[in-house]
Formats: structure tokens, sequence, C-alpha cells
């Protein structure tokens, strides 16, 4: 579980640094909360590792998301 732990608050960090001009900002500020209140409900002890995989799945979901929305940049190797 420690594994898991590591990997949300890697999430939560990655997460919370969307721009706020990312239409996908709003949402991942609210599942940052719900991830914040269960990785503190799984450190007293109290497992829901469905529940937990939920969250990490739909925040790599926004993540994914709020990357297709940065626009490309032209490459050195381009010009």
């Amino acid at each position: 579980m420690n594994h898991r732990l590591e990997q949300t608050r890697m999430l939560i960090a990655r997460l919370e640094r969307l721009s706020a001009d990312s239409v996908w900002a709003h949402r991942a500020a609210g599942l940052r909360v719900s991830l914040l209140r269960m990785m503190e409900q799984v450190e007293k002890g109290k497992k829901h590792p469905d529940r937990l995989a939920r969250l990490m799945a739909e925040g790599f979901t926004i993540l994914e998301n709020a990357a297709r929305e940065i626009p490309e940049t032209k490459s050195s190797e381009d010009t």
C-alpha cells in the first residue's frame, strides 16, 4: 500500500500544477480533495483499495485530457 500512497501523492502534486486556464483545473481541484481525504483514511488504517483505484484512474484521465490542451511547440529538429 505504501507504493500506492506514494503514487497518490505524486498524482495530487501533478493535478495541483494544472493551469488555472485549463478547463480541467476545476475538476482536478475537487479530485485532489477526494484523494487527500482518501489518503487520510488509508493512513489511519481504513482500506478502500477499490475507491482509491477509481479516484486515481480519474486523476490520470484528467491529466491526460489536460495534456491534450497543451499546444505543440516546434522543436529545433523541425526547423
